[in-house]
């Protein structure tokens, strides 16, 4: 949250060029405040594990959010029971006619399947086709970021060597972004990926501003000129242990997968692994929460543009 100060006290200048937010008394008057309305389109299988992991992120803020759940219908969700989905989900039917302060499209177990080949593809479409409209600012997650600089912008995912899995250093490249707001020079995030997408696609998108990179994983976060869509490649929801459970689960598959790099103890899959990102992930979600959404959306949400 800011710092509310007078209006011409002589620490605004300095606190805003250390790029702390700082709100004057005129501004903090003139604000009209209700709670957040916020969904979540969530694509993962295990919906279950994804949701709690975003609404821990979500909450830890002293922003108030309403948050409702959303599916596909043109995918038969095999990881979670039917009751939970009619009790928690709602359909794009059910909440077109909606506005949103905000939306976050999750990942999806997906990355090798060309976009158009996943049986979702259309509804996804329309969805992000709405959202142009009745969100006012939307964060894309892992598959779901691919997929969004697809759908907007036509920049295509390629394929990685082998997956990408770990949690690994990045780096800055805009680091006045309040999207960033609080961040180290250096920050580790952890990602489980098969395709990436390629820095010099997104410099040579006018409308994307590249955010932040890693040496080994490659682009990061890329938002849009406008501020409405955001795209994170990695997984800062991630518990402790999500990159291990899904070693072993590839493991028992016969996949003969890599030791996620910088993650277990030593390198060694027999110790537990060494958080190092559970700071900076929550960090994350909040500016992207305070700056994106609640400090910039419309009181009244029909006004959204």
């Amino acid at each position: 949250m800011p710092i509310k100060i007078p209006d011409q006290l002589p620490a605004r200048e300095t606190l805003e060029g250390e790029n702390i937010f700082v709100m004057t008394e005129y501004r903090a008057l003139h604000q009209d405040i209700r709670p957040l309305q916020l969904l979540i389109l969530n694509l993962m299988p295990t919906k279950i594990v994804t949701e709690t992991q975003l609404l821990r992120k979500l909450s830890n803020t002293p922003l108030q959010i309403e948050v409702e759940l959303l599916r596909t219908i043109s995918h038969d969700a095999k990881n979670v029971d039917s009751g939970h989905l009619e009790s928690f989900y709602r359909t794009f039917d059910e909440i077109k006619d909606r506005h949103y302060d905000g939306m976050i499209i999750t990942g999806a177990p997906v990355e090798k399947l060309e976009f158009e080949d996943v049986d979702y593809w259309p509804e996804l479409c329309r969805i992000m086709e709405w959202s142009k409209t009745n969100v006012h600012c939307t964060l894309h997650i892992c598959w779901g970021a691919q997929a969004g600089l697809f759908y907007h912008y036509g920049i295509g995912k390629y394929d990685l060597p082998k997956k990408l899995s770990g949690v690994y250093r990045h780096t800055l490249v805009k680091k006045q972004s309040p999207f960033f707001r609080g961040f180290d020079d250096e920050f580790y995030i952890p990602h489980s990926r098969y395709t990436g997408v390629k820095e010099e696609d997104i410099l040579a998108c006018p409308a994307l501003e590249l955010l932040a990179t890693s040496d080994k994983a490659g682009v990061f976060a890329v938002k849009s000129e406008n501020n409405r869509r955001f795209f994170i490649l990695g997984h800062p929801e991630y518990d402790a242990d999500t990159l291990k459970l899904e070693y072993e689960r590839d493991l028992a598959k016969g996949i003969d997968p890599d030791v996620p790099e910088n993650y277990f103890r030593d390198d060694d899959p027999a110790k537990e692994p060494l958080v190092r990102w559970r700071a900076h992930a929550q960090l994350l979600y909040t500016n992207w929460l305070n700056y994106y959404v609640y400090q910039t959306t419309p009181y009244d949400l029909g006004k959204l543009e």
